[in-house]
């Protein structure tokens, strides 16, 4: 099996071209490194089975080899990273997505859509369910990664029906672990590195919005049940163990044996209030849940942390 995932030297991509190589699959890395890095890879470049390549997906790609499954998870993803590349995030998701979808007609691969639980924007309805469809201001200043991804699912859709594509798409929660940046703007990372330096640690409003947590090994196992499935209709992988944001920088202070003050500081607009995912069509279809528990999950990050960010 040779797999595609653009977005492959990112956080999430760089670990799903591990797991896919334990698998037994080739892998062909695909990122123009706008967000990624080539740091998160290199430890793969000398498996034959690897490949990098430097290619913006928002420009067709060619390709003479057989290709089997397709896994599009090129994008920004924090606020900090689509709020300061708003037009390449919307391109993406439209070009970036569409380009893709077209190699996956050719070469007749299955086409795996990182979507996300963005798409849901400030919901309404908690938890969210997959039937759910949103509560997202599309001109707000987090409009340029909700409706991106959005869009992007509605082309995937079309390409199911009317090409008859192998399509899926896969909606993720919070997601962390090893080989986040440091100054991505998302909570875990941010709260990490203000804990090991000893540095305040900045929640924003007052710290009762809620987030699920999911570590990034199981995600990725999620991600490839999804992919060898019949399903073509959206799931979502989270972790549906909820915790407020400030519950969150207390554990990573007591975890981190920091002696970090925590600091408030306003909320960014359009920030959602809740987030949690509703996983029983994953617990029926694809018999997955998370294994790893937020502590344990934390502990792992932050040892990674501490060897390769705050040296």
């Amino acid at each position: 099996m040779r797999a595609l995932i653009t977005g492959g030297a990112g956080f999430i991509g760089s670990h799903l071209s591990e797991y896919l190589l334990d698998k037994g699959y080739e892998v062909l890395c695909v990122d123009n490194f706008l967000t990624g890095s080539k740091k998160n890879v290199s430890h793969l470049l000398e498996n034959k089975n690897f490949k990098l390549l430097n290619h913006d997906v928002t420009k067709p790609l060619f390709l003479e080899e057989e290709i089997n499954v397709i896994f599009h998870f090129a994008s920004p993803a924090s606020p900090i990273d689509y709020q300061a590349l708003p037009i390449p995030t919307l391109k993406v998701g439209a070009l970036g997505t569409h380009n893709m979808l077209g190699l996956a007609k050719e070469k007749k691969a299955v086409f795996v859509l990182a979507s996300t639980s963005e798409v849901y924007g400030d919901p309404l309805e908690h938890p969210q369910r997959e039937e759910y469809w949103g509560n997202v201001n599309p001109i707000g200043p987090r409009g340029v990664y909700d409706e991106a991804k959005r869009y992007a699912e509605a082309l995937v859709m079309a390409y199911h029906r009317y090409h008859k594509l192998d399509t899926k798409i896969v909606r993720i929660f919070n997601t962390y672990g090893p080989r986040m940046r440091a100054n991505d703007g998302r909570a875990v990372p941010a709260f990490i590195t203000q804990a090991l330096k000893n540095e305040p640690i900045t929640v924003f409003g007052d710290g009762t919005q809620t987030r699920s947590f999911c570590y990034i090994s199981d995600l990725v196992e999620g991600i490839y049940r999804f992919s060898i499935s019949d399903i073509h209709k959206p799931v979502n992988l989270g972790n549906p163990q909820e915790a407020t944001v400030l519950e969150l920088a207390q554990k990573i202070k007591k975890i981190a044996n920091s002696d970090s003050e925590i600091s408030f500081k306003q909320l960014p607009i359009d920030d959602p209030k809740v987030r949690c995912p509703d996983i029983s069509r994953a617990r029926e279809k694809l018999s997955w849940e998370p294994k790893i528990n937020l502590d344990d999950g934390l502990t792992r990050t932050i040892d990674w942390f501490k060897k390769e960010v705050i040296k």
